[in-house]
């Protein structure tokens, strides 16, 4: 293999990141120490209210919201996010704004130049230099979403003013381990002593609190020290010595938003010293946030849902979303999820709901073929009751081919859903022409 050549300020950012993936021998390589050592030396500080959020679902949503408040308020804020969908830039806004490729370019060069024999994987190299445009760029506050775990993400690198944990369940076993209570205490380390600490998981597994409690976090708990009531019409929040009342529901869609914007606003609660929120930002902030991917519906006939949800716990949300929606004479799944995951964990919360299953292959080595998943898609449905008509099953090359069979089939009231990955749902969004 020949080796890649060394791309400079004049390089173009795909070169860049073709550069960054080929660097680091493993894909994945959880730890801090690299990081740490890396941005010393490129004397990187946030001189800013720091908000970072992890979880196993809803990190995205919550990120989203905050962001969304914080500048209805009048702040200057920068958000982190990953993956991304369609290109890598949608991963660093500043003040809502996504970053351009000069931007993202100046950043790599410096992370570059300080790294020198140490060895950076994709995501630690890329996290280091938009932390660093942040550093830049005068902001009142980050929002930054953790990429995988807590404990060694880069994203703890960061020492969080108030750190949000969404919910706590399987997803990444390989890495976070194969129950709640392991992972629950990988997602607690995103906590910091003497400050606040948002769980927003109904039930949280109990590594989370005693982690909590050995460093002296300010733990708020959903249901204790927070929560939220509503009717159709509007919703309000009550927390520790702040109520909000008649709020609109949230823009982003879905069953579990409201537990997405109780978190938030139990972060901003905590925060209201250093970043006084008024009603009305607010509210503008939460009808003004968007997330695409997440239970996302285009406009038009058949009714097209996207969602990146690829674990059985986002699962089982997708199922209830659906069951709220109105009547469809058929709904078609477009289904491409990569290997490891708990393809049969998903299939089981999701059985029932689709007329048809079009599983579509991935790319990469944590792809796989349509054929292949379709066979797992097979053993996982339960047989289907006496007078019932077993669901359909096809195999697809890839989403975009899943896509074009399902949109062939589909009548003008029925519904289609894009679902099992942020690869499934980018590769339609694209072959659609659009950017969100």
């Amino acid at each position: 293999m020949s080796p890649i050549t060394k791309p400079d300020a004049a390089s173009s950012l795909p070169e860049w990141l073709a550069y960054i993936e080929a660097l680091h021998p493993k894909t994945i390589e959880l730890g801090l120490e690299r990081s740490r050592r890396v941005a010393e030396r490129l004397g990187l500080s946030l001189d800013c209210v720091k908000i970072v959020v992890g979880g196993t679902n809803g990190k995205g949503s919550t990120c989203a919201m905050l962001e969304a408040i914080l500048l209805a308020a009048g702040y200057r804020v920068g958000l982190y996010t990953s993956p991304h969908l369609i290109d890598f830039n949608e991963r660093a806004r500043v003040n809502g704004e996504i970053a351009s490729d000069a931007a993202l370019v100046e950043q790599f060069v410096a992370v570059e130049a300080a790294r020198g024999e140490v060895s950076l994987s994709y995501f630690e190299f890329t996290t280091l230099a938009i932390l660093r445009l942040f550093a830049g760029a005068r902001l009142d506050a980050v929002v930054l979403e953790v990429g995988l775990g807590g404990r060694l993400d880069t994203v703890n690198i960061v020492d969080a003013d108030c750190a949000i944990v969404t919910s706590v369940d399987l997803d990444h076993i390989d890495w976070l381990g194969d129950t709640r209570e392991k992972i629950g205490y990988e997602k607690a380390h995103i906590y910091r002593a003497g400050r606040p600490a948002i769980c927003a998981d109904p039930v949280p597994p109990q590594t989370l609190l005693d982690h909590a409690a050995a460093i002296g976090a300010d733990l708020w708990l959903f249901g204790r020290d927070y929560n939220y009531s509503g009717d159709r019409q509007q919703w309000s929040y009550g927390g520790r010595g702040q109520r909000r009342a008649a709020l609109a529901y949230p823009a982003l869609r879905g069953a579990n938003q409201l537990l997405n914007a109780s978190a938030a606003l139990a972060a901003l609660e905590a925060l209201r010293e250093r970043l006084p929120v008024p009603q009305q930002a607010v509210r503008q902030g939460l009808l003004q946030a968007s997330l695409p991917g997440r239970f996302q519906i285009l406009p038009g006939q058949p009714t097209v849902i996207l969602d990146v949800g690829h674990n059985p716990h986002a699962a089982a949300v997708l199922a209830q979303n659906l069951d709220n929606m109105g009547f469809h004479p058929y709904t078609y799944a477009v289904f491409g999820m990569l290997s490891e995951k708990d393809v049969a964990g998903v299939v089981a919360k999701l059985a029932g709901r689709f007329d048809h299953w079009y599983c579509a292959g991935l790319p990469g080595p944590r792809g796989g073929s349509g054929e292949a998943l379709a066979e797992r898609v097979r053993e996982a449905l339960p047989a289907p009751a006496q007078g019932d008509e077993a669901a359909g099953i096809s195999a697809c090359a890839d989403p975009v081919e899943a896509y074009a069979q399902a949109r062939a089939r589909a009548g003008e009231g029925d519904r289609i859903v894009v679902f099992g990955s942020f690869l499934t749902v980018a590769a339609v969004l694209q072959s659609l022409g659009r950017k969100s």
